[in-house]
């Protein structure tokens, strides 16, 4: 008797522990999760949970989302808030933080695994590139990933992954409407370094084409600035 539980509870363990929870901010998403609805599916047809955090869109991401199988809860607008509405309704012991542009291949879920169970780091990223592999986004991916693993800050796009219990340790993301990426990085380098993955995922460039490769970079770390020198998220998200 003792035997054939102690068999069960170590399948359970295993279990949890072999899958991820997958974590999806969304906005507005509709389009961008037609694209990548059949990669998504991939990983649900792996077992792995897919929780889409939507912040109250107007079209249908959350329907289509739903359709696709996602565990689908709807939040207010607010990405802290979101990914960590999506992290408290989480099942299993490893989280994955993802962009809704953002393509992961297939095989990174055995990378992930492969990483956190053959170190004692905790958390980590993967390297990014652009859906546009013209030579100034290939510039721009290369100096993303360096400052990245150089400083320990890992932003959205890099598809951030993190075991429950460092998530827990650092007290999870804030309610922050922006910045809060950044935020968490600061609470979890106290834990421990992130694992810089070279593998790659793969993120859409459509703000950059939109607003402009010059106007984004100076967009993007004016207000990096500004909230190091004490300026409020809300303040931050109102001129974002």
């Amino acid at each position: 008797m003792w035997a054939v539980l102690h068999f069960l509870c170590l399948n359970l363990f295993n279990a949890l522990m072999s899958k991820l929870s997958i974590i999806i901010p969304a906005l507005n998403e509709e389009h961008v999760l037609l694209k990548q609805q059949q990669a998504l599916s991939m990983f649900l047809q792996d077992g792995h949970e897919m929780i889409l955090v939507d912040g109250g869109s107007e079209d249908n991401t959350v329907h289509l989302a739903k359709q696709l199988g996602f565990k689908t809860i709807v939040t207010k607008a607010s990405r802290g808030y979101q990914l960590k509405a999506g992290s408290d309704i989480s099942k299993y012991e490893t989280l994955l933080f993802l962009h809704a542009d953002t393509q992961v291949p297939h095989a990174a879920i055995q990378v992930i695994q492969n990483a956190l169970s053959s170190s004692d780091k905790l958390w980590g990223r993967f390297n990014v590139s652009f859906n546009n592999n013209d030579l100034i986004y290939r510039v721009i991916a290369f100096f993303m990933n360096l400052r990245s693993c150089l400083t320990g800050i890992v932003t959205g796009d890099h598809a951030m992954f993190i075991t429950k219990d460092a998530y827990r340790k650092c007290g999870g993301f804030s309610d922050m409407p922006i910045m809060e990426d950044i935020d968490i990085c600061k609470r979890l380098r106290r834990i421990s370094k992130p694992i810089c993955l070279k593998n790659r995922v793969i993120t859409s460039c459509r703000k950059w084409e939109s607003n402009g490769i010059f106007l984004t970079i100076l967009k993007m770390w004016s207000f990096r600035l500004m909230y190091f020198f004490g300026a409020s998220p809300e303040k931050l998200a109102k001129l974002y």
